[in-house]
């Protein structure tokens, strides 16, 4: 559910707003002062919802329609087709994202929301706090993006800009153009198309440009901060496994997991993956290591089945299992951990050990844990690797890492997350708005989009507009209430569970 304090703050300040607004109005005071200073500013207000307006943008939205006609001419036809390609595009995924959300509600399975190409996005809910500000920034500016493809295009096709503003509806902020109704009516249904697909065609465009900075951002970011030489502790939760004077911390490179190599983030999560689902690693140890005085107790059973042969529950030792003489019965030992497994090899039988632990030969000991449970080494060197003995999920959720490692002391280490970050709910909510904009639904872009190309492509075959304007209408009616449905479920799904 919504979390209490958010949507109380959200409520409070919109009260504020609300209340000083009324106050300022019914004042014979102040009533006119206010009206024209609102006026002046181009401010409007009104319950939840804020916007202002300004035509500072128009000589600039000017120049940028006057710059090498042909290529505009070229870019905005090129827009026109994706917009057409777009509503088929959008109205399919719709249809299937109705289907999976339909899926989800009659199984119990996590995993298919995750498999969703779009869903409904609730601050505080499936959206974590600490993002918000990454997403109300991509947010803005994917709408940015967007109007200001329409404001070049209506003026490329000689269609006045009233002027440009942004706003905010309860906690989304959005943006918008003011065009002159008089001169889009005048102007023939091709240029239409072309001025309502410029906003999806921008958004598209800025998904490729987001999505190539996010791949490219190692070359940026290489005169500052290196890679691919492991990844980077950025921040570890206070009182996991991972936190102490022996564990990690901000700053610490991690290189390794085991047996597995860690070059950066990817690396560290696959080879968490990889070692949750792999039996447990064994480690050499000297046959003459396994004395009879490192066995502090008897094995004994555990709840699910496993077996422990360190009763007294101490921190720094650990049991251990190992196949014993040739009748190959497995014995118990309890050991110290860290000074057994520092520096010696992995295996997974005694042959492996038999060259590389000296004089007498070895033993190939498996740490006796339960099932799910994994002794993991965590190499962050030049400190003495990290030992953790747990699920290595809680690992991977109790370390933030980053590819990025500054050249420099005075480099931030969260400057590389916070572009990467950006980069990507960028290409996730520009997307967004692309397709939900295709959408043949009333009130959105694909409402003038789907009007506009049933004039250019019927005219001749339905010569009568009132048929034409028909079968718009029932379209738009059901690209509406696929939308309206995918909303609903979408934000059930979001909010019940």
């Amino acid at each position: 559910m919504i979390p209490v304090p958010l949507l109380v703050c959200v409520l409070a300040g919109w009260c504020a707003v609300y209340l000083a607004d009324t106050l300022l109005r019914s004042s014979p005071t102040h009533r006119i002062g206010y009206e024209s200073w609102l006026a002046r500013r181009g401010l409007t207000l009104s319950p939840f919802h804020i916007r202002w307006q300004t035509t500072i943008f128009n000589r600039l939205f000017a120049y940028c329609a006057r710059i090498h006609p042909r290529a505009l001419y070229v870019w905005f036809n090129s827009g026109l087709v994706f917009g057409v390609a777009a509503m088929l595009a959008s109205a399919v995924l719709l249809v299937k994202t109705l289907q999976g959300t339909l899926a989800q509600m009659t199984t119990d399975n996590p995993r298919m929301g995750a498999q969703q190409a779009l869903q409904v996005v609730v601050p505080g809910v499936n959206l974590p706090t600490s993002h918000l500000a990454y997403f109300f920034l991509a947010l803005l500016l994917s709408g940015i993006i967007h109007e200001l493809g329409h404001a070049v295009a209506a003026l490329r096709e000689q269609v006045r800009v009233n002027g440009f503003g942004v706003f905010m509806f309860v906690v989304y902020p959005g943006a918008f153009v003011d065009l002159f109704t008089t001169h889009l009516n005048i102007v023939s249904p091709a240029q239409q198309l072309r001025i309502f697909c410029a906003g999806v065609w921008h958004n598209f465009v800025l998904c490729i440009v987001a999505l190539a900075l996010l791949f490219l951002l190692p070359l940026f970011l290489f005169p500052l901060y290196s890679s691919g030489g492991g990844a980077l502790v950025t921040q570890v939760a206070q009182g996991s496994a991972a936190d102490g004077p022996r564990g990690l911390s901000a700053g610490d490179i991690v290189t390794g997991l085991e047996e597995c190599d860690v070059a950066g983030v990817d690396d560290w999560n696959s080879c968490l993956s990889r070692l949750a689902g792999a039996p447990q690693t064994g480690y050499c140890v000297p046959t003459s290591g396994l004395r009879p005085s490192w066995a502090h107790g008897r094995a004994f059973k555990r709840l699910d089945g496993t077996l422990d042969c360190c009763s007294n529950n101490s921190l720094t030792d650990l049991c251990f299992s190992y196949m014993k003489g040739r009748a190959a019965e497995r014995e118990y030992a309890c050991m110290p951990v860290r000074k057994m497994v520092t520096g010696t090899r992995v295996c997974h039988s005694d042959r492996d050990c038999d060259a590389h632990t000296g004089l007498g030969g070895g033993v190939c000991v498996t740490p006796s844990l339960q099932n799910q449970t994994r002794f993991i080494r965590v190499a962050h060197p030049p400190a003495a690797p990290m030992l953790f003995v747990g699920y290595p999920p809680h690992l991977q959720h109790a370390v933030s890492l980053t590819n990025f490692v500054p050249r420099f002391g005075f480099l931030h280490l969260d400057l590389p997350i916070f572009l990467e970050t950006f980069c990507k709910y960028v290409f996730s909510l520009s997307g967004a708005l692309a397709v939900v904009n295709s959408v043949p639904c009333f009130a959105l872009d694909g409402q003038w989009m789907l009007n506009a190309l049933l004039e250019v492509a019927l005219a001749g075959a339905v010569p009568d507009r009132r048929k034409r304007e028909l079968l718009g209408f029932f379209l738009l009616l059901a690209g509406s209430a696929l939308l309206a449905a995918n909303v609903a479920l979408g934000l059930w799904m979001v909010t019940a569970r």
